[in-house]
């Protein structure tokens, strides 16, 4: 099993970037895939949750409406795009991928949002 994330970088307030995260390894159609943030000094934050059919949650109201999660079931792909972020929104962004007995987690990409 394999998670690899991408896309992260240093924005400016207000700025937009567009997390990807393709995975190998397991039927990864069937898997219930999530976007987790760990901010410095924090512990991790469930940023969204993807069922299998593509259905989003987001956990958190502080990005609600600005960040979009999706899922490409063809081409093995999470997607997380964040529009007008926020210096809060800095964290460490990982995916994870939960197909049971299987919890997997890629290594994090780092999204800065500094002026």
């Amino acid at each position: 099993v394999q998670l690899v994330e991408s896309g992260g970088g240093v924005v400016r307030p207000g700025g937009s970037l567009r997390l990807s995260c393709v995975a190998s390894g397991f039927d990864f159609k069937s898997a219930t895939i999530s976007w987790v943030r760990r901010a410095p000094g924090k512990g991790p934050e469930r940023v969204s949750r993807l069922s299998p059919s593509g259905g989003a949650t987001y956990s958190t109201n502080f990005v609600r409406g600005r960040f979009t999660a999706s899922r490409d079931n063809d081409k093995n792909t999470l997607y997380l795009q964040m529009n007008s972020l926020k210096p809060e929104d800095t964290a460490v962004y990982y995916c994870n991928a939960r197909l049971f007995p299987s919890n997997s987690w890629g290594q994090g990409t780092q999204v800065t949002v500094s002026s």
